[in-house]
């Protein structure tokens, strides 16, 4: 008797994990808590306007779901996408304890040349090539050709072009040619849920928004601020919509450990994302954070409608697969087709109007801020982490660029002499706009799942008592 009541015990507890453990990755719904079944107000403000836009979510919704996610996100995994070249080992500039992580998932593997298309091998070729002459010259000066031009010259020039592309960009951005800078494949280190987190992480985002907002502020900053200036609302909003994407791919992509030594599982959590965005928990802000996501999505929308005919121009070259580059360059022409489409864009020409001077110098003061934005970045302690803040501030900034830089006419036309973009803030661009896609379809996938909890709970209290 004894041995069939421990026997019985064993199956019951072995059919929990075999439910816990399911081979489906999607399959995995942590065990909800008593608070979930309000999960629906996370969602109040989803059915509103975006702030200071006039558009509504779901149209917004509508656009991404079903038009923009699909192809975004199978753009991403291309050659040309999904490599990107980064220094992950520059020095935090704000503190000297950059607190490193050292669970596995925090870290990265960078790429093997021989994984790399071809493009990117033939680039770090000549890289070689070049730096094998210019030891030649310097070992052989009678070799040398006189270019009639000092060194001091030399570094005039290069640092004058470097003022004149400052004036554009609303980044620090990385030197592809520095030793330490690595290609990295985006699709084999996705962003997900690590282990990184307070206070070192707390500390990164108390630095963004209580010394590199406008004001004083903590994450008060996500909400309306209507007294703010329009500028200084779009810079919190941006602010908090990125943040707000951040969070709800680390809820997304959550580690569930594994017990009894079955592997750990990498999944959505939904008890977490209302963790941080239930109203109660979040002093009342949680869905107007989720409302800035929609924001920040709207200003990068914009960006790729207003850079289309410059892209349009591009090759998209990767070089590994010649029918994979033509295909992406179909790809990119058919996403701009359906951003220049889309008729309740941001309207970026109400910023940095009025008197002139105040204006530069309030646009001024708003790039020296997202500058610094992007330089915490580096104190990032997370290498994976790390990596994708660095391409969604790229991001962000590059979409800056494009908004505000003056080079765009009015009629979305580009000089192709006086406006560059580099490759760098092309794959950063289409990147960071496909996490900020993927937040929005996630956002439906948890409204979903806490649905769910919630008519399990219903129907768990029914039976009860009945």
């Amino acid at each position: 008797m004894k041995y069939l009541f421990v026997g019985l015990l064993f199956c019951i507890v072995l059919s929990n994990f075999t439910i816990v453990l399911g081979t489906n990755l999607f399959d995995f719904k942590p065990k909800p808590n008593r608070d979930i079944a309000n999960a629906e107000k996370c969602f109040c403000k989803l059915s509103e306007e975006v702030d200071d836009c006039g558009c509504k979510i779901e149209q917004i919704d509508r656009l991404n779901n079903y038009q923009i996610h699909p192809r975004i996100n199978g753009l991403v995994q291309k050659d040309y996408f999904r490599f990107i070249k980064l220094n992950l080992n520059k020095i935090c500039q704000f503190w000297s304890d950059d607190a490193r992580c050292s669970l596995k998932d925090c870290h990265i593997k960078a790429c093997n040349q021989e994984d790399l298309p071809a493009s990117f091998r033939k680039i770090i070729s000549l890289k070689e090539n070049q730096d094998q002459v210019s030891g030649c010259e310097q070992t052989n000066p009678l070799g040398h050709i006189n270019s009639s031009l000092s060194d001091e010259s030399l570094k005039a020039f290069e640092d004058m072009k470097k003022y004149d592309d400052a004036q554009d960009s609303f980044c620090e951005p990385d030197d592809e040619s520095n030793a330490q800078a690595e290609y990295l494949d985006l699709v084999l280190n996705p962003e997900r849920f690590t282990g990184y987190k307070a206070p070192h992480a707390h500390k990164i985002w108390n630095s963004i928004y209580r010394e590199n907002c406008f004001e004083n502020t903590d994450r008060v900053a996500y909400g309306p601020e209507k007294n703010a200036c329009l500028e200084k609302r779009f810079f919190y909003r941006l602010v908090s919509g990125l943040h707000t994407s951040i969070n709800i791919h680390l809820s997304a992509r959550f580690l569930h450990k594994g017990v009894l030594g079955q592997p750990d599982v990498w999944g959505p959590n939904p008890e977490e994302f209302f963790k941080r965005f239930d109203p109660e928990k979040t002093n009342g802000l949680g869905p107007q954070w989720l409302k800035n996501l929609y924001f920040i999505y709207l200003v990068e929308l914009r960006a790729l409608a207003k850079v289309a005919p410059y892209l349009e121009k591009e090759t998209f070259y990767a070089g590994r697969n010649q029918q994979e580059d033509e295909d992406t360059k179909t790809a990119v022409v058919d996403i701009l087709k359906i951003a220049t489409s889309f008729q309740h864009h941001f309207n970026e020409t109400n910023l940095f109007r009025g008197n002139p001077i105040e204006a530069k110098k309030l646009k001024e003061e708003f790039q020296t801020k997202f500058r610094n934005i992007t330089r915490i970045m580096d104190c990032v302690g997370c290498d994976k982490c790390r990596l994708w803040g660095k391409v969604q501030t790229l991001a962000l900034g590059t979409s800056l660029k494009i908004l505000f830089s003056g080079k765009i006419s009015s009629d979305n036309q580009p000089t192709k002499n006086l406006f560059q973009l580099s490759r760098i803030e092309i794959v950063a661009l289409f990147n960071g706009f496909a996490r900020l896609s993927n937040s929005i379809t996630e956002i439906e996938n948890f409204r979903e799942s806490l649905s769910n909890c919630k008519l399990n709970k219903g129907m768990k209290n029914q039976n009860a008592e009945l």
